[in-house]
């Protein structure tokens, strides 16, 4: 059994092993459903994409380390094109 302790602020950290399987990151969010099975309670951790991110915020990793001024996405679009990418 793995213990997960709660702060002050109500916050919890979650073990390394759980995030793995769970395939959650930081800033990553869970769905939380209660169910009683076999008379007890029970908590059901689920991730889920947030609604509260723009579509282009999830793009973020792809951007990173690359240059962003006008003339590098135009020659960045030119090459997806002769390469026939888009």
């Amino acid at each position: 059994m793995t213990l997960i302790r709660i702060t002050a602020k109500r916050q919890a950290t979650l073990p390394r092993k759980l995030c793995e399987e769970l395939r959650v990151r930081a800033g990553d969010s869970l769905a939380v459903d209660v169910k009683v099975v076999g008379g007890e309670r029970a908590w059901f951790l689920k991730p889920v994409d947030s609604l509260e991110t723009p579509w282009f915020a999830r793009l973020k990793r792809y951007a990173r380390g690359k240059r962003h001024d006008l003339a590098s996405i135009r020659r960045s679009v030119e090459k997806a094109r002769r390469d026939e990418r888009i």
